[in-house]
């Protein structure tokens, strides 16, 4: 399984990449993708919305359940990757390139000492490092 050395995690199976322009994608772990199964339907915020570290910001529907997805970090939604809504299979496919799910700016940098590296999170998930 899957987990890129860097970026960050939260509990909730979300990951985090830090961009050189301040702003941070969220997208959700390949662990998350393969318990859910394929993936039909994103649902993701507009541009402009504010979210706060913790509030539900869309879900995912799976062939066997829908799943809110949560912000790991506070900020304002500057992107959302549209091409989920034409092609949610992205998020089985490429959960770490081509799935990102939203790009936050104005991120509370504190936030981001809350999450996970990814050792951590292999360990939460418990996979082998």
């Amino acid at each position: 399984m899957s987990v890129p050395k860097d970026l960050l995690y939260s509990k909730d199976h979300e990951w985090v990449k830090k961009e050189s322009d301040g702003k941070v994608k969220i997208g959700i772990t390949e662990f998350a993708q393969k318990e859910l199964g394929d993936i039909v339907f994103v649902e993701l915020p507009e541009a402009g919305s504010q979210i706060n570290a913790g509030d539900s910001f869309g879900s995912v529907e799976s062939v066997k359940t829908v799943s809110e997805l949560y912000a790991p970090v506070a900020g304002t939604v500057a992107e959302t990757n549209d091409q989920l809504e034409d092609s949610p299979e992205f998020v089985n496919d490429s959960p770490y390139e081509k799935a990102w799910m939203i790009e936050l700016e104005n991120v509370d940098s504190s936030d981001l000492g809350t999450l996970l590296d990814a050792d951590a999170y292999e360990k939460l998930i418990g996979a082998d490092a």
